[in-house]
C-alpha cells in the first residue's frame, strides 16, 4: 500500500472524546431534570394575570426593539461616493428660459451629495420623524 493511502491514526486521544461525550451527557441530564421541574403545575393562585401590564410591556419592547432597529437605519449615509472628487451626483445642470425661476437639478441630487442620511432628505425626511428611534 502507498504511503498517502494508509490511513492517518486520529489526531484527538480517545480518552479525551470519551470525557467530552461524558461531560455532554451528564448536561443533557441536567437541562432535561431541570425542565421537569419547570414544567410542574403552577398553584391556583397563580391563575390570575394582569393583562393591561402585559400588554404594556409587550408594546415597550416592541417599540424600543423597533427604534434600535431603525434609528441607523435613518442615520445611515445614503451616497457612498459623497464629498468625493469622483461623485456623481455633485454635477449639477441648471436652465433658465425668459424670466421664470431657474431650474437645477441640485435640488433632487444636493442632499445626497453632501453625504445626507434618509432622515435629512426633503421629502423622506419628514416621513422618518413618525418612525421610532
Amino acid at each position: 500500500m502507498p504511503s498517502h493511502a494508509r490511513p492517518k491514526p486520529s489526531r484527538v486521544p480517545r480518552a479525551l472524546l470519551r470525557a467530552g461525550l461524558v461531560v455532554s451527557a451528564a448536561g443533557a441530564a441536567l437541562a432535561a431534570g431541570g425542565a421537569a421541574t419547570a414544567s410542574a403545575a403552577p398553584a391556583a393562585s397563580d391563575l390570575t394575570t394582569d393583562t393591561g401590564a402585559a400588554a404594556s410591556g409587550l408594546t415597550g419592547a416592541l417599540l424600543h426593539s423597533a427604534g434600535g432597529g431603525l434609528a441607523p437605519v435613518k442615520n445611515l449615509q445614503l451616497n457612498p461616493l459623497a464629498n468625493t472628487a469622483v461623485d456623481p451626483l455633485a454635477n449639477a445642470v441648471s436652465t433658465q428660459i425668459a424670466d421664470f425661476k431657474p431650474v437645477s437639478t441640485t435640488l433632487l441630487t444636493g442632499a445626497l451629495s453632501k453625504g445626507a442620511a434618509l432622515k435629512d432628505l426633503p421629502l423622506v425626511g419628514q416621513v422618518t420623524r413618525v418612525l421610532p428611534g
